[in-house]
């Protein structure tokens, strides 16, 4: 077992991109205490059309977000301060569909959505819909922390978020020339007749190394446990590429996207929004826990089960109170990544 773990670490030399064949069995060794389990999202990414350098950028963010996380957590600082933190970092990143890299709507427009939650106190809060946040997941929190409700949505939420601290930016920050493509794309195949989602040949989509199918797909999230044994799970999304009339997904939505319990897990998703909040995904996970007594893993992977009967895809990431962790998925690949107790970083990208 030893060997097995000591290939998937991700030590100093991280353009190493061997342990990203890694399967989840190795990673989720029954004697490791896991303190972060990250994603950036689900979607069909496979090697043979991911270059190498995108490769290295993918594993070069999320191990920054995992350290970034981590060193608060070893600081002793809260897990509310170590998801913000990786969350962050993830979303000043263009590669996400989430704050810098976020998507553009039929208008061509990013909006934002956001939302995290405490499994001490069960608080939460969330936005939606925000155009100028720089990090949406800081408007989410605000609202959780410095107001009597949970969810704010447009120009209301960025108005607290903005008199509460956060950073605004001019809507051009979020432009980026990958994405603006990925929608003119998307807007040709439609007035073609041809359904936006579902394009089969993969080298019709330059963007990351993903398919058109996941226009919808790249919400990051991350959950943590700190030293007092506290969870906090946080997810932040540009939501999905053609996006009209305001739609918004799982990804704000307590339940849905995200949930936490210090009695269970802590749970964020990402995948086909429409389908995890019908199946109320993360609080699913939770009380399958809780309820039928399952462990994180398997109700995780009950709850993938279902959406997928359902005729959705995408991912979980769950990490339990005592620190063993889940990371299901349906698709192809998902960006994830843990870090246990003790440091030790492990990356993936592939099935």
């Amino acid at each position: 077992m030893k060997s097995i773990i000591k290939t998937i670490v991700l030590c100093a030399g991280i353009s190493s991109l061997a342990l990203q064949s890694c399967t989840n069995k190795a990673i989720e060794d029954k004697n490791t205490k896991y303190v972060m389990v990250i994603h950036g999202g689900a979607g069909t990414i496979e090697k043979q059309h991911m270059t190498e350098v995108k490769e290295k950028a993918y594993v070069a963010a999320l191990t920054e977000a995992l350290q970034t996380g981590h060193k608060l957590l070893q600081e002793g600082k809260s897990a509310l301060d170590a998801v913000q933190a990786a969350v962050n970092v993830l979303e000043d990143s263009p590669l996400f569909n989430a704050g810098k890299g976020a998507v553009f709507t039929n208008e061509g427009k990013n909006e934002l959505d956001a939302s995290i939650m405490d499994g001490q106190t069960l608080k939460a809060g969330a936005v939606a819909g925000v155009t100028n946040i720089k990090n949406p997941i800081n408007a989410a929190r605000a609202v959780m922390e410095q107001s009597e409700h949970v969810m704010m949505v447009g120009r209301g939420a960025e108005l607290f978020a903005a008199a509460h601290g956060c950073d605004t930016v001019p809507p051009s920050y979020f432009f980026t020339q990958e994405r603006w493509d990925q929608l003119q794309r998307t807007i040709q195949k439609e007035s073609n007749g041809r359904n936006a989602y579902h394009e089969p040949d993969p080298r019709q989509q330059q963007i990351y190394g993903l398919t058109a199918k996941d226009a919808k797909f790249g919400t990051v999230g991350a959950v943590a446990l700190d030293q007092q044994g506290n969870l906090v799970a946080a997810t932040s999304t540009g939501g999905m590429t053609n996006k009209r009339y305001g739609r918004v997904g799982d990804s704000p939505i307590l339940g849905a996207g995200t949930y936490c319990n210090n009695n269970t897990a802590g749970i964020s998703c990402t995948g086909w929004g429409e389908y995890f909040i019908r199946a109320t995904a993360a609080s699913r996970v939770s009380a399958l826990m809780e309820l039928k007594n399952l462990s994180v893993s398997d109700a995780a992977k009950q709850v993938i089960e279902e959406i997928e009967r359902l005729g959705g895809d995408g991912g979980i990431i769950a990490l339990d109170k005592n620190g063993n962790v889940a990371m299901e998925f349906n698709t192809s690949g998902m960006y994830r990544g843990t870090v246990d107790e003790n440091g030790k970083i492990s990356v993936h990208i592939y099935k």
